[in-house]
C-alpha cells in the first residue's frame, strides 16, 4: 500500500511539473548548498607558513589552501585551553557565558545549555549529514556512551587518542606526566592515530553523497606528546634550528597575578628546558609535528579534490589555541598573550576571496554564524560571535569587534588590529602595542600617556563573568573573596612561583 501511495505521489508530481512547463519557461534548479569540511589541529600556534610565525616551518598543504582562500592573520581563540575553546567554537558562546573555563565539565551537564543547539546540530536540522572523527570536542566529551549516531553528530567515526606511545618515555621531565614527551617515534607514519583519523575522513569523502555534508576532522598534533617519524624531524636539523625570540627578565613588568593562570602545570618552564638541554629538542619536535599534521591535512584535501566536491565545499582549518615554546618563560598554553591566543584560521571555497589576507580581528566562535550564513541556513539568535562573511568577500571590509580571550572568570584579553589589553581578576593590567612590539616585551599599562587607550579597550571587555560550571577544576583559576584558588586550592599571596 505504501508503495502505491509513493508511486501515486510521484505521478502527481510529474503531472504538476508537466502542466507548469506548458505555461511557463523552466526555472533553473536551486543552487546546491555548499558542503563543509572543518579541520582542526590541536595546540597549533602561528608557526605555519600562512602566518609566518616561524621562519623555518614547512607547511606546503596549508600554504596551498591559503592560496585557494582567505587567511585570517589576526584570529584568536576564546580560551587558551582545549575544553573551553572547543566548547566555545561549537556552541558559539563565550566561556564567560557558559562558565566552561576548565578541562571539565561537559557543557551538556549545565542545565542552562542541556538543549543548546550546537553548530553541527544546526546543520543537521537543516538537511546536512554531519560526520565527525578524531578530537573535535575535548577528548573526554561527549562521554563515550553518547557518541552514537544522531547524538551531537549524525555519524561518529574513529575517535583515536594520543597513540602509539613508546614502552618508556623518551624525555624524563620533572613532573612525569605521561603525555609530556617528545622525539622520534614511531617508525611509520601510518601507525599514528592522526593517520587513522585522516583515513576515516578520506573514506567518507570517497562515498557517494546524497546531499550536503558537514565533515569535522580533529587532528591531535601538535598536542604533546610531540612524536613523529624520523622523516619529519629531519626537516629541522638541530644545528641550524631557530629558537623563538625571548628576552631575559621579560616577566619583570608583568603582574604577579599573570603567573596564576599557569600556576602548577606539567608543561616545563623555560628554565628547566635550558638546564636540561631540551629547549631545542622540544622546538624541533614541535616543528616536526606541525609538518606531520600539515601532511594529514594534505591527505584529506587531496581526497576532497578527487571526490569532485571541492568546488562546492567550504574548507575551514583552525586550531583550538596556541602554544608557548619558551616565550614569557613558559611552555604550553594557559596565557592571555599572543603566543597562546593567536591561531591559524583559513577558509576557502565558493564565494571566498582567493589568496587573500585579512588583518581584522577574528574569533573562533565567529565560525558558527559565518558558516550558517554562507551555507544559507537560518540565523540563530543568542550567539556571541559575529559572521565573518563580509570579510570572506572583501578582506578589508570594516569590522568593529575585537577578539576576546578568557582564562578563568575575570581574566580577559582584548585584541584589536594594533593593541592587546589584558585585565586580570585582581584588577592588574597589561597593554601592548603589537605594531611596535610584536613580542609583547614592554607592558605599557603603567604609562600615564596610555590611560585613555586603556579606557577605550576596557569598554570592550565581556560584561558578564559566569561562575564556573559545577564540576570545574582542572586548570581553573579563580578569585573568591580576595583569595586566589588554583584547581580548588588556595594560593597564598607570598607563595613562590612553582618551578
Amino acid at each position: 500500500m505504501r508503495t502505491n501511495r509513493c508511486a501515486t505521489s510521484v505521478l502527481i508530481g510529474i503531472a504538476l511539473v508537466t502542466a507548469s512547463s506548458a505555461v511557463a519557461p523552466a526555472q533553473p534548479p536551486a543552487p546546491q548548498r555548499p558542503n563543509v569540511l572543518l579541520i582542526s589541529l590541536d595546540d597549533l600556534n602561528d608557526w605555519v607558513g600562512p602566518l609566518r610565525g616561524h621562519p623555518q616551518v614547512r607547511t606546503p598543504n596549508l600554504d596551498r589552501l591559503a592560496r585557494r582562500g582567505t587567511v585570517f592573520a589576526n584570529a584568536h581563540c576564546q580560551a587558551p585551553l582545549c575544553n573551553p575553546s572547543r566548547t566555545s567554537v561549537l556552541t558559539g558562546l563565550r566561556p564567560s557565558t557558559t562558565g566552561i573555563y576548565a578541562l571539565e565539565p561537559w557543557f551538556r551537564t549545565v542545565s542552562k545549555f542541556r538543549t543548546h543547539v550546537t553548530l553541527p546540530q544546526h546543520f543537521a536540522a537543516n538537511g546536512y549529514r554531519t560526520l565527525t572523527t578524531g578530537k573535535v570536542y575535548h577528548d573526554a566529551y561527549p562521554p563515550a556512551p553518547a557518541r552514537i549516531p544522531g547524538a551531537e553528530f549524525s555519524l561518529w567515526g574513529h575517535h583515536g587518542g594520543f597513540l602509539p606511545r613508546p614502552p618508556k618515555k623518551l624525555i624524563s621531565e620533572p613532573g612525569g606526566h605521561p603525555l609530556m614527551d617528545w622525539g622520534v617515534y614511531p617508525e611509520r607514519d601510518d601507525e599514528q592515530d592522526d593517520w587513522k583519523v585522516a583515513d576515516w575522513a578520506i573514506a567518507r569523502l570517497q562515498e557517494p553523497q546524497s546531499g550536503p555534508f558537514f565533515l569535522s576532522v580533529g587532528l591531535r598534533h601538535l598536542h604533546v606528546p610531540c612524536y613523529t617519524t624520523q622523516r619529519w624531524s629531519d626537516l629541522y636539523p638541530e644545528a641550524s634550528l631557530r629558537l623563538p625570540p625571548v628576552r631575559d627578565g621579560d616577566r619583570e613588568d608583568t603582574p604577579p597575578f599573570a603567573w596564576r593562570l599557569h600556576w602548577k602545570l606539567p608543561e616545563p618552564r623555560l628554565s628547566w628546558l635550558k638546564r636540561s638541554g631540551q629547549w631545542k629538542p622540544l622546538v624541533r619536535a614541535y616543528l616536526a609535528s606541525i609538518s606531520f599534521g600539515d601532511a594529514m591535512v594534505g591527505r584529506v584535501l587531496d581526497a576532497l579534490d578527487r571526490s569532485g566536491h571541492a568546488d562546492n565545499t567550504l574548507v575551514v582549518v583552525w586550531s583550538d589555541h596556541g602554544w608557548h615554546l619558551g616565550e614569557k618563560g613558559i611552555s604550553g598554553k594557559n596565557s592571555l598573550w599572543e603566543r597562546s591566543t593567536r591561531v591559524p584560521l583559513l577558509i576557502a571555497g565558493p564565494g571566498v576571496a582567493k589568496n587573500a589576507r585579512c588583518r581584522r580581528p577574528a574569533e573562533l566562535l565567529d565560525l558558527y554564524p559565518t558558516l550558517a550564513e554562507v551555507c544559507g541556513l537560518p540565523p540563530r539568535s543568542g550567539l556571541d560571535g559575529h559572521s565573518l562573511a563580509p570579510l570572506l568577500r572583501s578582506p578589508a571590509a570594516p569590522r568593529s569587534w575585537p577578539a576576546i580571550t578568557t582564562h578563568g572568570p575575570g581574566n580577559h584579553s582584548v585584541r584589536t588590529e594594533h593593541w592587546r589589553y589584558i585585565r586580570y581578576a585582581d584588577g592588574s593590567e597589561e597593554l601592548y602595542d603589537l605594531e611596535r612590539d610584536p613580542n609583547e616585551w614592554t607592558n605599557l599599562a603603567g604609562y600615564p600617556k596610555h590611560a585613555q587607550r586603556k579606557q577605550e579597550l576596557a569598554v570592550l571587555l565581556p560584561r558578564n563573568d559566569a561562575s564556573p560550571a559545577p564540576g570545574s577544576r582542572t586548570r581553573l583559576v579563580e578569585v573568591k573573596n580576595g583569595t586566589v584558588f588554583w584547581e580548588g586550592k588556595p594560593v597564598g599571596p607570598d607563595e613562590p612561583v612553582p618551578e
